[in-house]
């Protein structure tokens, strides 16, 4: 299987997209979450120029977020600097939108916004609407400017389970999604996206890319000889994922009631120590801050192994070689590790892992 990693955008990224060519990895991706991490499109460029062989994803962006001619210009851009290279993660915003306290957009936006994209990406013109203007439009200059003739790769975020992977299909994309280890989920999701694609007229002027590959993005520890996979270290390595999870069920009561009892408590102590609720119009000043970064020591306790085990890959190299032969045997082609104690260490442990 192949292996990248995902990190928020900030200063001296670029250092690690070149340890992370360096270790061999394939892809390196940056989050699009505009209120609480830095810009993708400003992070990757300066890892486009810092690198030479990489790949380099944005993972992912939204039409509830940016307008498609303003993300077909940031990614053709990136496209001229690493050309060839550039993979352009698509969704609803379901993250990116609830730290604005704001709700995602819907299938069908995301799946227009996704076939403007790709037009654009491509020098092709497309379809504008804004309100009750529509017009075709396209890149009025090319060459210098941006590159429109090397493909770049788009896949949905599959939040939306069958939905998502029906745009992908009917869009020729890949898909992408955060945490999602369970492997039934993973057929179903394949197979949406299969009927989807048999179902759909093909036009080869109408996707950007012909690759359909699978990424899940997740944490890895492994561990020390004897070590707790539930001690300190492992929670601190996976507590991000978790965390992320128990703020959206807390933001969610409708998700928040499909969790087991002991989960259920935990979104209740973590409102409690947020000092906010479920229904509070600001709660999402109170459950956002630090979104996806190391967790704080006093709430190790919320990191249930549970949680651990279902979202992240914690073990030792025999354990996770299985769990990771398992997802490539259910579809997936690529491990993204989202790395938050030691990054350099974490992403040399992924290296050597899968050699």
């Amino acid at each position: 299987m192949r292996t990248g990693v995902i990190v928020a955008a900030h200063p001296g990224v670029e250092d690690l997209a070149v340890r992370a060519e360096e270790l061999g990895l394939h892809s390196f991706w940056v989050y699009d979450t505009p209120m609480v991490h830095g810009d993708p499109f400003v992070a990757l460029s300066l890892c486009a120029k810092a690198t030479s062989r990489i790949r380099l994803g944005i993972g992912v962006t939204s039409p509830a977020l940016r307008s498609a001619p303003a993300a077909a210009s940031g990614l053709a851009s990136l496209n001229a600097l690493a050309p060839g290279r550039i993979i352009c993660g698509v969704g609803t915003g379901n993250t990116a939108r609830r730290t604005l306290g704001m709700r995602p957009t819907t299938a069908a936006r995301l799946e227009n916004f996704t076939a403007a994209l790709q037009d654009l990406c491509a020098g092709r013109s497309t379809e504008y609407r804004e309100g009750d203007r529509v017009g075709d439009i396209r890149f009025l200059h090319d060459g210098a400017h941006v590159n429109t003739a090397d493909p770049i790769e788009f896949v949905v975020a599959a939040l939306l389970g069958p939905k998502a992977a029906a745009v992908a299909g009917r869009r020729g994309t890949g898909l992408i999604s955060f945490g999602l280890l369970d492997l039934t989920a993973w057929h179903a999701l394949h197979a949406a996206r299969r009927h989807a694609a048999q179902a759909t007229p093909h036009d080869p002027d109408s996707h950007t890319d012909s690759r359909a590959d699978s990424y899940v993005i997740t944490s890895l520890h492994l561990l020390d000889e004897d070590e707790d996979p539930h001690g300190d270290p492992a929670r601190d390595a996976t507590g991000h994922l978790v965390m992320s999870l128990l703020a959206f069920a807390a933001d969610t009561p409708a998700f928040a009631e499909q969790l087991g009892p002991e989960e259920g408590e935990a979104v209740r102590r973590l409102l409690d120590r947020r000092g906010t609720t479920s229904t509070a119009p600001d709660r999402h000043t109170k459950l956002y801050p630090n979104y996806l970064g190391r967790i704080a020591p006093q709430d190790r306790d919320l990191v249930l192994p549970s949680l651990m085990n279902t979202l992240a890959l914690v073990g030792t190299r025999d354990d996770l070689r299985t769990r990771i032969t398992a997802l490539e045997q259910a579809g997936i082609d690529e491990l993204l590790i989202q790395p938050v104690i030691d990054p350099p260490t974490e992403m040399a442990q992924l290296a050597k892992l899968l050699t």
